[in-house]
């Protein structure tokens, strides 16, 4: 199995036309412009120093995050990829991958981006739901979502469906439904992202005028666990699940409420080992409980602050969890 790097490329706004309800880049990148294609070069040398070259079994790719990059002048597209392509010629790096609008793609770029390396294009979908999506001031369709999932399968690319949880307009079942056509639409990979009310966005008018409430903490993990199982079920390979935990979001410097947790994904994953061990301790009659976890799962399976653990402890007087290699 291939250990995967990404070398991060933001490039906040850019191309962006709206201002979605929940949005302000700055306040959650921390980034207030986009690099020039020399400050890209100095990124990736500076993130290749620090992963061991010419291993086959690694797997390195340049990433460009935060904007809608194939809503830039195709020349300004052209300049960032083009510096990435002696990385990828001398094989330092493997592929491109970018993340965009929907309503940003079209056989002209596509075109372009297999010229130069791109390897995985992911779409900011945030909900299937049109209702949702007008609400939330996307400026796309559901219907511009499915064109250019399709197109860009049909070019021969992998395809990333980013969704977010609890936005204006939305529901657990809302969001359970977007995510099964997510499923539906054969995207490779996903992101999860709970709404989080950032500082300086309509979303903070909204909480404040009492228009919008987040998510709880507790109602986040309920509603994204399901997801991740439908996801695992379905070999959609999930990528990240809650934002990357910036110095603002941890001091509460641009986070102003809703569900941040720096282990949000573990939360997630010990609430759904916490329901498996249930089952499996139903029918278990004994004074002791031994489950066998793969070794890439037994931290969730023990829990978050060993939250399962110290659950199957009340009712056990021996709980052991035997660690199995991958």
């Amino acid at each position: 199995m291939k250990t995967h790097y990404t070398i991060p490329i933001f490039i906040p706004e850019s191309a962006c036309p709206f201002r979605c309800t929940y949005c302000n880049q700055y306040n959650i990148t921390q980034k207030a412009t986009s690099p020039t294609p020399d400050e890209v070069v100095s990124v990736i040398q500076q993130y290749l120093a620090t992963i061991p070259p010419n291993n086959p079994d690694i797997e390195i790719k340049a990433a460009f995050f935060g904007g809608s990059f194939t809503g830039l002048p195709i020349s300004e597209q052209q300049r960032y990829l083009e510096v990435v392509s002696p990385f990828i010629e001398s094989r330092q790096v493997d592929s491109v991958q970018l993340s965009t609008r929907p309503d940003y793609i079209n056989q002209e770029i596509l075109d372009l981006l297999k010229l130069h390396h791109v390897k995985l294009i992911e779409l900011g979908a945030q909900s299937l739901d049109p209702q949702v999506l007008q609400l939330t001031r996307r400026g796309h369709t559901v219907e511009d979502v499915e064109k250019s999932s399709h197109l860009i399968l049909q070019n021969g690319f992998e395809l990333g469906l980013q969704m977010m949880v609890g936005l204006l307009g939305d529901s657990k079942e809302k969001s359970f439904e977007t995510a099964q056509k997510i499923v539906s639409l054969k995207a490779h990979y996903t992101r999860i992202y709970p709404t989080l009310v950032i500082k300086d966005t309509d979303l903070e008018t909204a909480y404040f005028k009492g228009e919008y409430t987040p998510l709880t903490l507790d109602q986040a993990i309920d509603w994204v666990a399901p997801l991740f199982t439908l996801f695992e079920n379905h070999q959609v390979q999930i990528l990240r699940i809650g934002l990357h935990p910036s110095e603002g979001f941890i001091n509460r410097d641009t986070l102003v409420a809703g569900p941040f947790h720096v282990s949000f994904k573990e939360l997630v994953l010990t609430e759904i080992w916490k329901e498996k061990l249930l089952k499996l301790s139903e029918n278990n009659h004994s004074d002791t409980f031994i489950i066998e976890v793969p070794k890439s799962e037994i931290n969730y399976a023990i829990g978050y602050q060993s939250k399962n653990r110290k659950m199957l402890e009340q009712r056990f007087q021996k709980v052991i969890f035997k660690q199995l290699s991958n």
